[in-house]
């Protein structure tokens, strides 16, 4: 499997709510970062194991309605894929709107094919906001 369709196999897991699924893209200790500035963010934690993964992945999908998830390119090299998506939700618990034009996931590749780093730029002040009361 490429990593272009490990990228899509994940996804769809996703989309279907399958967090196991996901993981088993994944190497045993992925590394999980959205950003480089701390927030209270359940979805935005850094984590650098399976259980911190599925922990934001199951957070995200309790504290939040997607309304569009759309990738729109992605670009694959030897290791590592790079996606640029449009992504809008409602965070259920303020009712605040959040859209991403252009967020940027890296999926960074092991020699085995398996996920070893998850990297998301998005904009954590505007996520932020919409999760504070």
């Amino acid at each position: 499997m490429s990593h272009l369709e490990t990228v899509n196999a994940i996804y769809e897991a996703w989309g279907q709510g399958d967090v196991d699924g996901v993981l088993a893209h994944c190497v045993a200790s992925p590394e999980w970062e959205y950003g480089v500035t701390s927030t209270d963010v359940p979805w935005l934690q850094h984590q650098t194991d399976r259980d911190g993964a599925a922990k934001n992945m199951r957070a995200g999908g309790e504290e939040i309605e997607i309304q569009q998830f759309v990738p729109k390119s992605m670009l694959e090299g030897e290791d590592v894929v790079v996606v640029l998506l449009d992504i809008e939700f409602v965070v259920k618990r303020t009712g605040k709107s959040v859209v991403e034009v252009d967020a940027v996931q890296i999926w960074r590749f092991d020699g085995s094919g398996k996920v070893s780093q998850f990297r998301q730029r998005v904009d954590t002040h505007q996520q932020q906001l919409a999760w504070t009361d």
